[in-house]
């Protein structure tokens, strides 16, 4: 059964916020000035892909697997258990990207995998978010956060390539 748009859960949007943007900003910049050097684009991505990509997409993907009703209902607007499994089986795809993520703050060369795989990842999802039109405030910025990530990662991947 599908349910209604809900107000916007302030908790997710702060929680999204701190990954995609907030950490990102500060290990870079934090990196930055210890390497002594103008803006560097290969520091910028590992901390991205660490914060926007690994723990993310780690932190949903555990939430997924152990509580798919807040994923079922807050952005999809489904509310029928019947839906879990397939909730789970996105958790699974979303724990391996953020490992991948994960590991590439530590192996360089694993980034461009993480860049190409989870950028692909990030904007196929907001482009069924952007199709399905968004129905509540969730929604809407995981929409605008997936199409934002995707453009990073997309700049990355051709940056290193």
């Amino acid at each position: 059964m599908t349910i209604p748009a809900q107000g916007a859960n302030k908790t997710y949007i702060v929680i999204v916020t701190v990954l995609t943007f907030i950490i990102p900003a500060i290990g870079f910049v934090i990196e930055d000035l210890m390497s002594g050097t103008t803006f560097n684009f290969e520091h910028f991505g590992k901390w991205f892909i660490f914060s926007a990509v690994g723990l993310r997409l780690f932190l949903a993907g555990i939430r997924q697997i152990t509580k798919p009703a807040f994923s079922a209902r807050q952005i999809f607007h489904i509310d029928s258990p019947e839906c879990f499994p397939i909730v789970i089986e996105l958790g699974f795809a979303n724990l391996c990207f953020g490992l991948i993520g994960l590991i590439s703050f530590f192996k360089a060369d694993w980034r461009i995998v993480s860049a190409f795989a989870s950028g692909l990842y990030y904007g196929l999802a907001g482009l069924l978010h952007l199709l399905k039109k968004p129905a509540g405030t969730n929604e809407k910025f995981a929409l605008w956060t997936d199409l934002i990530i995707f453009v990073m990662l997309f700049a990355y991947f051709f940056k290193a390539v």
